[in-house]
């Protein structure tokens, strides 16, 4: 999604917060890495608009303050996007699904996860699917990144123009 954000001007993206460690080539800025007791401290003072627990660490996106004039732009799981949707039901979701199990797997494991976390989330994608479905999610494979990004780029002019109307 990041690469949404030079294409438009009008997003800004929200970094999330995680308890997980920080993989092997990982950009430091990808999240704010922290740890249990300081993400703990934060839900408990009401600090995230959406949080949960994966696979053992815990993810979140802090209230947002987006600047005058931009759209929100959320990075989150399913899990997440069921809390935002509850708040704010006319959110965008946008299910960014890969070609094929074998294709997610092929990029979890060019990222560097380790062996038991490949396994925890290919058995988990099938259950994360029909989720996004059930809360109403578009599903934008990403097959091609130039193609779904400009996939992603029209479901969310075409959600601004439905806003202004």
């Amino acid at each position: 999604m990041s690469k949404l954000l030079p294409l438009d001007g009008r997003l800004w993206l929200s970094r999330s917060w995680t308890t997980r460690d920080r993989r092997p080539g990982e950009a430091a800025d990808s999240y704010v890495f922290v740890a249990r007791d300081t993400f703990e401290q934060r839900i408990a003072e009401g600090g995230f608009l959406e949080y949960a627990e994966f696979l053992g660490n815990l993810y979140g996106t802090p209230v947002p303050d987006p600047p005058e004039g931009l759209d929100l732009v959320l990075e989150i799981d399913v899990q997440g996007a069921a809390q935002v949707v509850s708040r704010f039901p006319e959110a965008l979701l946008i299910f960014i699904e890969a070609p094929s199990p074998a294709a997610q797997e092929a990029r979890l494991r060019h990222r560097g996860d380790p062996e038991p976390i490949i396994r925890a989330r290919l058995d988990k994608a099938e259950a994360e699917a029909r989720r996004s479905q059930e809360l109403g999610a578009v599903v934008v494979v990403n097959d091609d990144v130039e193609w779904a990004t400009g996939e992603v780029l029209g479901l969310i002019e075409r959600a601004r123009s439905r806003s202004l109307s």
